[in-house]
């Protein structure tokens, strides 16, 4: 019989949920929804439990044929309890999502950072594999990363290690979700590129941005992608200082670390390859010669899957903390 378990990756702009075989890494099927953050964690929550409801009924699965639920959450996660301290892009705070889905569908449920769990994912099945020391950073609605030691993910001593998002790149600088001020977030991320070019437009520049948006789309990678090869100005303006702020943290990780490999993902980097190639030979040109040279960046292998392949793994990584502890 497959090992089969529940992967969710909760983001900021969706939530992708899939039943993976983990003996293979195979997602054998998957839901797509909308996050809609702004209408409240308990919308997100209902969210969640209904995107699991679909999956078992597409399946034909009965719930205790599968292993585990895991999820990756974005912010500060409490391991142990299950419990989302804080997530800024989702507007959600001390919620016990273990509590919630365990009281739900009756079987093991798992919380983690969204990055961490996608590093998890990278190592077993994608661009990780082969490598001890990672690094692996995603770019969307907001930045985060997650960090392998000697083939083991680590969490640092309160288990906050890999926000590369809230790295300080310009003191007093813009100010970010968290709560600081001058975070590479509110610098590199999607929804900062989305916040400068709407800025803009209203003090009246011109951009091809506003034809591309009137069937009532949003700022997507996609239509980022699209005005690029367009040769809007605007849009190429605010990519390239982004990617500028992205090369620095990323400099300044390798500078840092030293890692075997840095793994990129997240739609800003699946979308548009001059974004990616830009950032990566920039951040190579400004970190120190001999870590420059050695290190080797990639695109995430497993595309907008890495999360939730990760995700799955969670029941294992638990059971190997509970071992060591005793």
């Amino acid at each position: 019989m497959p090992n089969y378990a529940i992967g969710i990756d909760l983001g900021g702009t969706k939530i992708l949920t899939g039943l993976v075989d983990k003996e293979t890494g195979k997602v054998e099927y998957f839901t797509k929804h909308k996050t809609r953050a702004e209408n409240g964690a308990d919308y997100v929550i209902n969210k969640i439990i209904q995107s699991i409801n679909e999956l078992l009924e597409a399946t034909k699965l009965d719930i205790h044929q599968i292993s585990s639920i895991g999820i990756g959450a974005p912010g500060q996660v409490n391991r142990e309890k299950g419990i989302l301290i804080n997530a800024p892009n989702l507007n959600c705070s001390n919620i016990n999502l273990k509590a919630i889905l365990e009281r739900q569908f009756f079987i093991p449920t798992f919380l983690g950072n969204d990055v961490g769990i996608a590093t998890v994912g990278e190592m077993k099945f994608g661009s990780g594999v082969g490598f001890n020391n990672i690094v692996c950073v995603f770019v969307g609605t907001g930045i985060g990363s997650g960090i392998a030691k000697d083939g083991k993910i680590y969490y640092g001593s309160s288990g906050t290690a890999g926000e590369i998002g809230h790295i300080i790149v310009d003191a007093g600088g813009r100010p970010c979700g968290c709560g600081g001020n001058g975070c590479l977030e509110a610098y590199a991320s999607r929804t900062a590129i989305e916040h400068r070019i709407t800025g803009a437009l209203k003090k009246g520049r011109e951009s091809v941005i506003t034809e591309l948006l009137k069937d009532g789309k949003r700022i997507s990678s996609k239509v980022l992608k699209k005005a690029l090869e367009l040769g809007d100005e605007l849009v190429t303006q605010t990519l390239f200082e982004a990617s500028d702020y992205l090369s620095n943290g990323l400099a300044t990780v390798i500078n840092f670390y030293n890692p075997e490999i840095i793994i990129l993902g997240g739609g800003l980097i699946d979308a548009i390859d001059e974004f990616y190639e830009r950032t990566t030979k920039k951040a190579r040109s400004k970190a120190l010669p001999i870590p420059a040279r050695t290190i080797e960046v990639k695109k995430a292998k497993l595309g907008d899957f890495s999360g939730v392949i990760g995700a799955c793994f969670l029941e294992d990584l638990a059971k190997l903390s509970a071992g060591k502890e005793k």
